[in-house]
Order: C-alpha cells, then structure tokens, then sequence
C-alpha cells in the first residue's frame, strides 16, 4: 500500500511488493505514467488524489469499496483519522462499515484503531519526492480471513532515495 506518488514511483517499491498479490494507492498518484508502472507490475486498487488530473479521474473514482478474503475495506484519498475525520467520511465509514479503512493526502504514516467504528484506520504515508515528508513510507501486511496481519512497514530517507 501506498499513496502520494506525485508521479514518482521510488524503484524499491517493486521488490517490497513482489510477494505481494495486489498494489493499493491511496491517491496522489500523480502521473498516468505512475499509474502504468504500478500496473504492469501488480493489479493495481487505487483512488484519485486531489492533485490527479482529469486522465486518473477517468482512470481511477474518489472511493473505492471492495473485500479482500473477509475484510471489507474502504479507501478515498482524503479521510482524516479516527476523531477527525474530513467532512462526510463519517457518513461514509457509517454506510459502508469496513474493517479496514485507507486514505492519505497528510504524507503521515498512521495505522490506529477506530474502536468507536470498530475498524483499522491506515494512511501509509507518502511515497513520492514531493512534499515535506523526510521519509517516504510504504506498507505491506497480509489479509487472512477476517485477520489484518504481519504489517510490515519500508521507509526510506528521501535524500538518500536513490
């Protein structure tokens, strides 16, 4: 999983995902050309940014609902977290009642429980060279059933990234 590409897609990404069965981009993607990349390598999931232009928006919708094993997960770009939660994510999160919510846009790498909603809130940060992250921050784990497991988080400094 990751988000805020800004077009850039850092050439770790491909061996931390090869074990992976598919890519998930929390939007920002930046650049159809990134978008490409991501899927020719993996089956891609992702949500357009706010920064996307007209050519990801037809690619790509602004929320994306889908299950993974039983795992009901809901991914949008800009979500908030859990207690501040942008506008109508709440609603949202409501109606649709994931395990497992997705978002970015911040470039904070969060993973933390919403117990009020009873799911996992995760935004992965950002991987792109854009930005005032220091890191770039991408995440991986394993869906088993009904079990979120084995997260696995690769950061990697931004001045140093290649």
């Amino acid at each position: 999983m990751l988000s805020d590409t800004h077009g850039f897609i850092h050439p770790r990404v491909f061996d931390f995902f090869s074990q992976c069965d598919e890519v998930w981009h929390a939007g920002d993607i930046g650049s159809v050309e990134a978008a490409q990349k991501l899927i020719e390598f993996k089956p891609l999931r992702a949500v357009y940014g706010n920064i996307d232009d007209h050519h990801l928006r037809a690619m790509f919708s602004e929320r994306l609902v889908f299950s993974v094993e039983n795992v009901k997960i809901f991914m949008t770009h800009i979500g908030g977290y859990p207690g501040n939660y942008a506008h109508g994510i709440k609603q949202d999160l409501l109606h649709n009642r994931p395990k497992l919510f997705v978002c970015g846009h911040s470039h904070i790498l969060k993973v933390m429980p919403d117990p009020r909603l009873n799911l996992l809130h995760i935004n992965p940060g950002a991987a792109g060279m854009h930005g005032f992250h220091q890191k770039i921050t991408l995440l991986r784990f394993h869906i088993d059933d009904e079990k979120i497991q084995e997260m696995e988080i690769l950061e990697i400094d931004r001045n140093k990234s290649l």
